[in-house]
């Protein structure tokens, strides 16, 4: 990516007139005095960014916030109420499952249909055109009509057609989630490739999973407006609090304070031996931009060796300790703290909070109380450079006591996320150059728990 801007969004703002019946519509067209009929839709509202070249750029919001939209008006589908649009480049757009193609054309006939309406000419779409269809590997269906093809076939041909041509800018909405996991990884391995070329990618997409790993920057949208625009990670992050505030949080304190809820698996010696490290080995999270919900904001974070002192660079298989304290701004139910480790390449290594580990917790804790937290980790990982998130949340009692009955999607439903501080900090993880080898303790960017056995016959 450089800084050369290749889309330059300018106060865009798109309005649609709506109408109670297709009678108000025709009474307003004829009313001697304009009487108007129609009441004002604003799908987006004075939004303005700019898209550098080369850039992996993603657009996130809830259902009807004016992703879809956005991206028509930069393809030129839509124009604008108002604003201006500066496109410098040629633009390829998967915004919908088989959009460009005619069902009764043959796969081979839309793949020159689709070049020709891209820009491209008989001679160039030809010259890609064995590309394309290893690309797309749906085999002799090729010559068949796409009204025959499932709804995976349609989208692998739809997206060769797309990211085999080369385009300046490439828009995708959602139409990955069609695929299979080859299929996807395929796919983002060709996004990939492109962002080497120079190529701009735009990603649409509620897998926010995808949106932190891939997208260097992301664009959160809310009822039309903008509403976050900045780090992939942290717009993610802004993306959840959103997310949950058309949930029902429960505030509900009630005559608990003493109780606790938890496994207690760590025991009581743990508990009575807490280690707090000394002030000066906190780091300085002053310019952190916390996400929060106004429940709590975080005061310290520290990151430590076995010995209690700072450290920042570990060898495989150390313990590094995580320190980290909250204050309450308002009273909660079942608190929980965790974090995340995040490599270079973007993926979530690893991820765990107190709601995993069962850790022994209060039933409630009020305002203006302090909740430290100390997350001890055996560095079994790839040798490298981690980000790492921190945060904190609260669940209620009664979800809490479920918490084994519900799917991983349905208890973050039960979660209320309260603050989170995106990519706080980093360590290094290097090879162990003392005691026990560990080069080869495994592939990948994680050792996992398990056995192996062999035997002969």
């Amino acid at each position: 990516m450089n800084n050369t801007p290749i889309i330059k969004i300018e106060n865009i703002t798109k309005e649609y007139q709506l109408y109670n019946s297709h009678a108000d519509r025709v009474k307003e067209a004829i009313h001697p005095f304009r009487k108007k009929y129609h009441h004002t839709f604003s799908a987006l509202k004075n939004i303005s960014f700019i898209i550098n070249k080369g850039e992996f750029f993603g657009v996130i919001g809830r259902n009807g916030s004016g992703k879809s939209t956005l991206l028509q008006l930069i393809c030129g589908i839509l124009q604008p109420s108002s604003g201006n649009i500066i496109v410098d480049g040629k633009i390829a757009a998967l915004l919908e499952l088989g959009a460009g193609f005619n069902p009764e054309f043959t796969g081979k006939q839309n793949v020159y249909l689709n070049g020709a309406i891209l820009g491209f000419s008989e001679d160039e779409i030809t010259a890609r055109y064995s590309e394309i269809v290893e690309f797309a590997d749906i085999g002799e269906f090729i010559d068949q009509p796409v009204k025959t093809y499932s709804s995976g076939m349609y989208v692998r041909l739809a997206f060769a057609v797309q990211a085999c041509v080369s385009p300046d800018i490439l828009i995708v909405d959602e139409a990955l989630a069609v695929g299979d996991i080859f299929f996807r990884q395929k796919c983002y391995a060709r996004l990939q490739s492109l962002l080497k070329k120079g190529c701009t990618v735009i990603l649409v997409s509620h897998a926010m999973n995808d949106i932190e790993q891939f997208c260097d920057r992301a664009l959160l949208l809310d009822e039309g407006e903008e509403f976050f625009l900045g780090s992939a990670n942290e717009a993610v992050k802004r993306y959840y609090l959103l997310e949950q505030q058309n949930r029902c949080v429960s505030t509900r304190i009630n005559d608990i304070s003493s109780q606790k809820v938890g496994d207690d698996q760590q025991g009581k010696e743990a508990v009575d031996a807490f280690f707090w490290p000394k002030p000066e080995a906190f780091m300085d999270i002053s310019h952190v931009n916390q996400v929060s919900n106004g429940w709590a904001v975080c005061k310290n974070i520290a990151v430590c060796d076995v010995d209690g002192s700072p450290c920042i660079s570990f060898q495989q298989g150390d313990i590094a300790s995580f320190f980290y304290e909250f204050k309450l701004h308002h009273d909660i139910e079942v608190p929980t703290g965790g974090l995340e480790f995040i490599n270079d390449k973007g993926v979530i290594v690893h991820g765990k909070s107190t709601l995993e580990y069962g850790t022994k917790v209060p039933a409630q804790v009020l305002k203006n109380k302090v909740l430290r937290y100390r997350q001890d980790i055996t560095l079994d990982v790839a040798p490298g450079e981690y980000l790492f998130n921190v945060g904190i949340g609260t669940i209620s009692v009664e979800a809490y006591h479920k918490k084994h009955l519900f799917s991983h999607l349905e208890l973050d439903t039960e979660l209320t996320k309260v603050c989170l501080l995106p990519s706080v900090g980093y360590f290094a993880v290097r090879i162990r150059s003392e005691g026990a080898p560990v080069k080869l303790m495994h592939h990948g960017v994680a050792n996992l728990p398990g056995n192996c056995q062999v035997t002969t016959i």
